[in-house]
């Protein structure tokens, strides 16, 4: 792959992040109150006092601020949307796929064949039922290949987890493996680019666009969590 490929899927990254992840993320943010809270009072006063030292209102708005918005929200925001990513990588890297259930088709950089890819967010992303469709659809493709005379190989057919690390993968991850590949996180991106420090590079870049946005996101956070510290002061604590 070119380097203007791979810069043209850095670049596509970050217009992702900018135009899905990070709108919804600072939604998420505003639209935070104690009703948006399933309340465990044993374990927030816990934490708050864990974290700050006290289980004064503006702690314990912290004890609930931080995890949500720092944690849970953006995660599942970036799985729930996981699919504009790929198309994005797809069109930007010339490796659409036009057959049922493969995302993208590439020369692998590393043993120089075509590669057939259904893509994955990340390392624990897929349920058992998954491994079967996702097993499926490469019998499919074996079956088309032998009729079209197509030189397919079964490690010709690939999933591609787009970031976390081979010991992380599920157990469904590891029994797709047994019979077709499945490349995580670094090892992914190094196949489809021949780069082994792209994966940092693409990582970086999504925390590039915070600062290339202006996005002041510890004023954000502490207005959100004194919006919140007044809400549990005049409820008269948690």
């Amino acid at each position: 792959m070119t380097e203007q490929q791979k810069q043209g899927i850095i670049e596509s990254g970050k217009d992702y992040f900018r135009t899905i992840i990070i709108p919804a993320h600072l939604k998420n943010l505003n639209r935070l109150s104690l009703k948006s809270f399933k309340i465990n009072p044993f374990l927030v006063n816990y934490l708050a006092a864990f974290l700050c030292g006290n289980t004064n209102p503006d702690s314990l708005a912290k004890a609930l601020v931080y995890p949500r918005i720092l944690g849970t929200s953006i995660n599942t925001s970036f799985g729930q949307n996981i699919q504009v990513f790929i198309s994005q990588l797809a069109a930007v890297a010339g490796t659409a796929s036009g057959i049922d259930g493969i995302d993208i088709e590439f020369i692998d950089a590393l043993d120089g064949r075509k590669k057939y890819c259904q893509c994955k967010a990340g390392p624990e992303t897929i349920n058992n039922d998954d491994v079967a469709t996702i097993l499926g659809h490469f019998t499919h493709l074996q079956n088309k290949a032998r009729l079209d005379r197509l030189p397919i190989q079964v490690t010709d057919m690939i999933v591609g987890v787009l970031y976390g690390e081979q010991h992380e993968l599920s157990a469904n991850y590891k029994n797709i493996d047994k019979t077709c590949p499945v490349y995580c996180g670094a090892e992914f991106w190094e196949h489809l680019t021949g780069d082994n420090l792209f994966y940092s590079r693409l990582a970086k870049a999504f925390g590039e666009v915070v600062e290339e946005d202006d996005i002041d996101g510890t004023h954000l956070i502490a207005q959100k969590i004194d919006e919140l510290a007044k809400e549990i002061e005049l409820k008269g604590g948690l």
